[in-house]
């Protein structure tokens, strides 16, 4: 192995389908007599999917069950976007594979529905329960504080006694949160109250409130952080933004972070409502991402007939007579543009690759498309260190709530029970690797006192070694050490550190206010092209993999629509919404007609 050099309740929207798949012996059925009827009915019929990601793997995926001839259009050699996983390219040595390298790590969050429906009907050999057995959950995380500050240890199961039906009421949750916050942390008592109460508001709040009055509304004045106390600010604010969805509290939506984050995520999540079966809430996969769930994936796909067209450019899709009459595309290295055809289109490339291959005379047919300029992206990109020695921090993910560049990471070969890391990986010496991520590449570091992105790539690599330890070092403490970082690896897509133009092909869609306004559906006004991908309108409205899964099935449906196939629809699972609450929400409808504030908001 090189050292240190850069390698480089409620099911609510979309039961309009029964499950025609079924898992038996560990494998999706195949199309079987079902299938067939499908397959019959739209034979003939070929679809371009634009993009080999998430959105575009699970837009393949449903759309060959239903017996439509598919071919994926990817831009890398390999499959899987930003959840692939890559090799780090000469470092296996005596038979064994490369290290293991990635853009960040994988976070498979119990709340999601539609992802996980999809990971059970991947055939994995010896699993029941295909690529989604490979999830394994983390039991609790670690929000690490720099200079002495005692860490907190958040435990990640779910209740093992969760409050019964008609129980949840607001007083009941404001006391649980009273209690979970005047334990975890130290905040004062006046700011934990407030905090809790604005909870309230959001949580009873109607549909209506959130899409007008918390989509335009900073979670930062939503929590009044600027009025409150520093570590409020960090632990309140900051923290539960930057850190997990790479967008600035003083910025992102309310309703984006309510919705997801604290009531999906923490709330139901903790209660164990509207999980995928008996989830936790914290989960990773067991093997490095492609291992465990893109190669199987692909395998999969091409079994169903599925073709794949890798290193190929996407530069703009063709419009002309109201329809889409092609996609013209290149080898991504050069070559001479072609046209490829098909009957339907799903764009399923991130919305900063797929904005541009739409011309004016596309965009003249759809107004939603130049809202789409108006969606932010912003890096979130992380870094492998390779360790001679088992590293396990905690048995989750790391939060270093404290570090300028937002740092966020997960101890990866614990969760890798049939690898053994030396074994497997590299020349012998790595035992362990940790998966640290970026999250704010414009603050000053500690080390230089530079932003990231005017950082060379060692210069990172270091500031944000720098920052872990600063992080998990302390308290009498030493659990990184520099002797012990053998290797590093960052996302190959990211270039030009250190120079005048830095890029990163990979990045992240943020949220901040007015996003879900800008956002698309994935179904155009064009009859045969849909939209598919983490930036479409989805009941998630979160950059994630659940969001691309989410957004695929849409556009599936959408096109199975504009196609008049009698295919039964892709099952769509929604955020989990409490019956208790409902009533609360109602009421709130009617004070927002009338422009009264919410019950519980009393400023």
């Amino acid at each position: 192995m090189t050292t240190e050099h850069s390698l480089d309740s409620q099911e609510q929207t979309g039961h309009t389908r029964r499950r025609f798949l079924t898992a038996t012996g560990g494998a999706a059925l195949a199309l079987g007599t079902v299938g067939s009827a499908y397959a019959a009915a739209s034979a003939g019929k070929r679809v371009a999917v634009l993009g080999g990601g998430v959105a575009g793997l699970s837009a393949a995926h449903e759309l060959a069950e239903r017996g439509y001839a598919v071919t994926v259009y990817e831009y890398y050699d390999a499959l899987g976007g930003k959840a692939r996983s890559m090799p780090v390219p000469g470092t296996g040595a005596g038979g064994r594979a490369d290290l293991p390298g990635e853009h960040g790590f994988r976070f498979f969050p119990g709340f999601y529905r539609n992802l996980p429906d999809t990971l059970r009907r991947i055939p994995f050999p010896g699993n029941a329960g295909g690529v989604h057995d490979n999830l394994v959950s983390g039991t609790e995380a670690l929000f690490a504080r720099a200079g002495g500050r005692p860490d907190l240890h958040f435990p990640l199961r779910r209740a093992t006694t969760p409050p019964a039906p008609g129980t949840l009421t607001p007083s009941w949750i404001r006391d649980q949160l009273l209690s979970v916050l005047d334990l975890g942390t130290r905040l004062p008592a006046h700011e934990i109250a407030y905090f809790v109460d604005r909870l309230l508001v959001h949580i009873t709040s109607c549909d209506a409130r959130r899409e007008d009055e918390w989509e335009k509304t900073p979670w930062w004045d939503f929590i009044r952080a600027e009025e409150m106390s520093p570590e409020y600010r960090t632990l309140l604010g900051i923290g539960q933004t930057r850190n997990l969805v790479a967008t600035r509290a003083e910025v992102a939506s309310t309703r984006t972070v309510g919705r997801v984050i604290i009531e999906a995520l923490l709330l139901w999540g903790l209660l164990g409502r509207g999980m995928d079966g008996d989830a936790d809430i914290d989960r990773v996969l067991n093997a490095p991402t492609s291992e465990a769930w893109i190669d199987p994936w692909e395998r999969h796909l091409r079994s169903l007939g599925v073709e794949f067209v890798l290193g190929t450019r996407v530069h703009e899709v063709l419009y002309e007579g109201g329809r889409v009459t092609g996609v013209r595309v290149s080898a991504r290295e050069g070559g001479q543009d072609r046209t490829v055809t098909a009957d339907h289109y799903v764009s399923a490339l991130p919305v900063e690759h797929a904005r541009v291959t739409w011309g004016p005379a596309l965009r003249a047919a759809d107004p939603q498309f130049a809202r789409c300029d108006a969606l932010k992206t912003d890096w979130m990109t992380g870094v492998m260190f390779y360790l001679g020695t088992p590293t396990p921090v905690v048995h989750g993910h790391v939060n270093c709530l404290d570090s300028p560049w937002a740092v966020t990471a997960v101890g990866q070969a614990q969760f890798w029970d049939g690898r053994d890391f030396a074994r497997d990986y590299g020349d012998g010496r790595a035992r362990d690797c940790l998966s640290a991520i970026i999250s704010e590449w414009d603050k000053p570091g500690i080390l230089y006192g530079k932003p990231a992105r005017e950082c060379t790539r060692e210069e990172v690599v270091a500031e944000l070694w720098a920052q872990l330890k600063d992080a998990l070092n302390d308290s009498g403490k030493t659990t990184l050490t520099d002797a012990d970082r053998l290797g590093w690896f960052m996302d190959p897509a990211v270039t030009g550190l250190g120079g005048p133009d830095p890029q990163n092909r990979e990045q992240l869609m943020i949220h901040p206010t007015g996003t879900f306004y800008n956002r698309p559906t994935a179904r155009t006004k064009v009859p045969n092209f849909f939209l598919a991908g983490d930036y479409v309108r989805t009941d998630i409205d979160l950059a994630s993999m659940e969001g691309a899964n989410e957004a695929a099935r849409t556009a599936v449906n959408a096109l199975l629509e504009a196609d008049n196939s009698d295919a039964e629809r892709c099952m769509i699972v929604g955020l989990y919404r409490p019956p208790e609450l409902e009533p609360l929400k109602r009421i709130d409808e009617a004070r927002y007609r009338l422009g009264l504030p919410n019950t519980f908001d009393l400023g």
